[in-house]
C-alpha cells in the first residue's frame, strides 16, 4: 500500500446543492446491485478506502459497571484507562453498561423494518435542507459529490420533553408507528442515562469530579440517528461516511456484526471491529471544547463492503441548546492556556446544517465563522 493512500484528507467548506444534481435520487435497493455507481459517489483516489485490511485500534475496554461501584482500584483503573484512550484518540468501549440486551435487539430489528421499506415510504419523513431530524438517502438533496453510500433516519431526543421521540412519529406517520416510536423513545432514554454515567467517569478522569459534566448535560437536548450502509458492488471507490469528527459531545455507537467503523490514528486507518456486547464511545468537538482540547475528537470513517449491508445505532449527546459551552477554570492553565471561545450548541449545530460539511476541521472552522458574525453584530 502506498502511503499516498494513508495522506490524511484535505479540509474544505462544501457549498450547498446546486441545481445541476438535483435529479440525482439514491435507492438502496436500486444501487446496490449495480457495477456503476453514480460520479457523485466516487471518492478522490486519497480519500479512498485502502485496498489491505487495516490494523486493528486499540481500544479500551472499560467496565463501567466496576467504575459505578465506587472501588478505588476499579476507579483508578477505569480512570486511567479512559484519559489515556482520550488523550490519545478518543475512542473507548464500554462494558457491564446496563442496557437490556432484549432493547438492543429490538432496536436493530425495527430498524430493520424501516430500512426495508420503499424509498417513496421513507421519503414521507424526509430531512430538509438545513435540518438535523428525518430521513436522508445519501445527502443528495444538500450535496453535489464525495456523496456518503448510506441512508440514514436521524430524530431529537430531550430529556425534559417526555415522550418527544414517539410523539414525533406519531405525528410524522401515523398511529401504525406508534409502537416504532415507542421503541426509540426507550432506547434514547437509556443512552441519555449512559451518556450521563459515562460524563461521570470522564469527570472524574479529567479530575474536575463526576458530577461536573454529568450536571451539565443532564437536560441534553440530543440526536438519535439510525444509520444504514447498503451493500456496494464498488467498494473500492467510495465509502459509506466521509472522514469526519462528529461536532457533538459525545457518541455512544452501537454496531451490527458487519466491519465498517475506521478511525485515522498516527498517520493510518485503524478498524473497530464490532463487539456486540459494547457500546463504542468517542468524543465529539463540542466535547474537546469543554475539556480545552485535553480530550479529542478523532476523524474516523465508514466503509462499505459488496456482500452485506452493515447498520449502526448512534446516540448523538448534546447540551441543552441555551448551554454555554465553556471549559472548567480547572481546565485552563499557563501550560493549556484557553483554546476555544464560548459558544452554544446550537450555534455549531447551525453552522455544520447550513454552512459546512463536518469534517477533521469542523470546530476550527466554526470558529472562524463566529467571530465574523461577532464582528458583523449577528451574535
Amino acid at each position: 500500500m502506498s502511503m499516498a493512500k494513508h495522506k490524511k484528507p484535505s479540509s474544505q467548506t462544501t457549498k450547498e446543492t446546486k441545481d445541476d444534481h438535483k435529479g440525482l435520487v439514491f435507492d438502496a435497493s436500486f444501487h446496490q446491485n449495480q457495477t456503476n455507481i453514480p460520479q457523485e459517489f466516487i471518492w478522490p483516489d486519497h480519500e479512498r478506502p485502502c485496498p489491505d485490511p487495516p490494523p486493528l485500534l486499540h481500544v479500551p475496554c472499560i467496565d463501567l459497571n466496576s467504575f459505578l461501584s465506587g472501588d478505588p482500584q476499579s476507579v483508578s483503573k477505569a480512570t486511567d484507562l479512559v484519559k489515556q484512550a482520550c488523550l490519545d484518540h478518543g475512542f473507548f468501549l464500554v462494558v457491564n453498561h446496563g442496557i437490556d440486551s432484549s432493547l438492543l435487539k429490538l432496536a436493530h430489528e425495527t430498524m430493520d423494518f424501516f430500512f426495508g421499506m420503499s424509498l417513496e415510504e421513507k421519503l414521507r419523513i424526509g430531512r430538509n435542507v438545513g435540518e438535523h431530524c428525518g430521513y436522508a438517502s445519501s445527502f443528495t438533496n444538500r450535496f453535489s459529490s464525495k456523496l456518503p453510500w448510506k441512508e440514514t433516519l436521524s430524530f431529537r431526543y430531550c430529556a425534559e420533553s417526555s415522550n418527544i421521540v414517539q410523539s414525533y412519529f406519531l405525528n410524522a406517520l401515523g398511529e401504525e408507528f406508534n409502537k416504532f416510536g415507542k421503541v426509540y423513545q426507550d432506547y434514547c432514554e437509556a443512552m441519555s442515562n449512559l451518556s450521563l454515567k459515562v460524563m461521570e467517569l470522564l469527570g472524574t478522569s479529567l479530575g474536575v469530579g463526576p458530577k461536573h459534566f454529568r450536571e451539565f448535560y443532564e437536560g441534553n437536548d440530543s440526536i438519535m440517528r439510525l444509520n444504514y450502509y447498503p451493500p456496494c458492488q464498488k467498494p473500492d471507490l467510495t465509502l459509506g461516511t466521509g472522514p469526519h469528527c462528529d461536532p457533538t459531545s459525545l457518541t455512544i455507537l452501537h454496531q451490527d456484526d458487519v466491519q465498517g467503523l475506521e478511525v485515522f490514528v498516527n498517520e493510518k486507518w485503524h478498524a473497530v471491529p464490532p463487539n456486540p456486547d459494547a457500546f463504542v464511545v468517542n468524543i465529539g468537538d463540542t466535547f474537546m471544547a469543554l475539556s480545552n482540547g485535553i480530550y479529542k475528537s478523532c476523524l474516523h470513517r465508514a466503509t462499505v463492503n459488496s456482500r452485506k449491508p452493515r447498520k449502526s445505532l448512534a446516540f448523538f449527546l448534546c447540551p441543552k441548546t441555551d448551554k454555554i459551552v465553556s471549559p472548567p477554570k480547572e481546565l485552563i492553565t499557563f501550560d493549556n492556556p484557553r483554546l476555544f471561545p464560548d459558544f452554544t450548541w446550537l450555534n455549531l449545530l447551525e453552522f455544520t446544517q447550513k454552512h459546512y460539511r463536518a469534517d477533521m476541521k469542523t470546530l476550527d472552522a466554526f470558529v472562524t465563522w463566529l467571530s465574523l458574525r461577532h464582528q458583523q453584530g449577528q451574535c
